[in-house]
């Protein structure tokens, strides 16, 4: 990891201080710790690369995405490149005393697996509570990933060979990921359309918050759309919709020093008084407000 920016913008982008060529690190909380700026540990940051946390002892309270998580024995987080988290903290706001290990890798480190492709989008689950043999299995897997990472380190004659292994341990690991039983709180994929208006609206969000122009665009009606929504999520398609521009507007606010109207144009807000009554309506408070409590 390695802190980027200015005044309060803080990017944690790819860096491996081991091996520079390597797209994953292998690595424990408390080693972490001390390769942190005490501003990462305080404000929110925002990723450009996977980061799984598997809590085995202690406790703390991790945020993603402005959703916090209770993290205890057996929690197991998977943050996506643009999340934004802040890092497990105890009840004083410090950095909690957690027996965890991180797996960091880039986009394309994991091998091309169709079965670990719903683990790897932007739309999957954040949080697990693992049973015990789950944790163990976890536990099992990740202690092998750090000791043949530790080997990358330590023989470079085989450091070829290794990275393929580390490869397909990290790929290994993803498919008990995407095996793993959707949390509760989480919804269900859903159909195909569903699936479609998700990807869709992940690449239009800033330009289009029109029902009716998603819907033409994947070949549907409106109410078509709404129905599949409805089914997968308990929301409709509008409520999607503005749901994900919201969480955008919260990213932008408490990630970078852009003023409130520039956010706004950005999402495709004409007068900034229009986006602040969105913005409002969508999470309770003011934008200027909402960005005061992350900062």
């Amino acid at each position: 990891m390695v802190e980027n920016g200015q005044h309060e913008v803080i990017d944690i982008a790819y860096d491996n201080p081991d091996r520079l060529r390597t797209g994953i690190e292998v690595l424990t909380f408390d080693a972490l710790k001390p390769r942190l700026k005490r501003s990462v540990a305080r404000r929110p940051s925002r990723l450009d690369f996977h980061q799984l946390l598997l809590v085995r002892g202690g406790e703390g309270t991790a945020m993603v995405d402005f959703v916090t998580h209770p993290c205890t024995r057996g929690t197991l987080l998977h943050l996506r490149p643009g999340q934004v988290q802040r890092l497990p903290q105890d009840t004083d706001g410090r950095l909690a005393d957690l027996d965890a290990v991180l797996v960091l890798f880039t986009a394309d480190f994991p091998p091309p697996l169709p079965s670990t492709r719903s683990a790897l989008d932007g739309f999957g689950p954040v949080a697990w509570q693992l049973s015990p043999a789950d944790l163990a299995a976890f536990d099992r897997a990740t202690t092998e990933l750090a000791a043949e990472y530790a080997t990358l380190q330590a023989v470079h004659s085989t450091a070829e060979l290794t990275g393929v292994l580390l490869r397909q341990l990290l790929g290994a690991l993803l498919v008990r990921v995407a095996r793993l039983p959707a949390p509760a709180a989480h919804p269900a994929p859903g159909t195909e359309l569903h699936l479609a208006f998700r990807c869709e609206l992940e690449r239009s969000f800033a330009t289009t918050r029109s029902v009716g122009d998603y819907a033409a665009r994947l070949g549907y009606s409106p109410r078509t759309l709404t129905r599949a929504c409805l089914a997968a999520t308990g929301r409709t398609a509008k409520q999607l919709v503005d749901a994900r521009v919201a969480l955008q507007a919260q990213r932008l606010l408490a990630h970078t020093d852009l003023p409130v109207a520039t956010i706004g144009r950005i999402l495709g807000f004409t007068e900034p008084t229009n986006f602040g009554k969105f913005f409002t309506r969508e999470t309770g408070r003011t934008p200027g407000a909402f960005r005061r409590t992350q900062r």
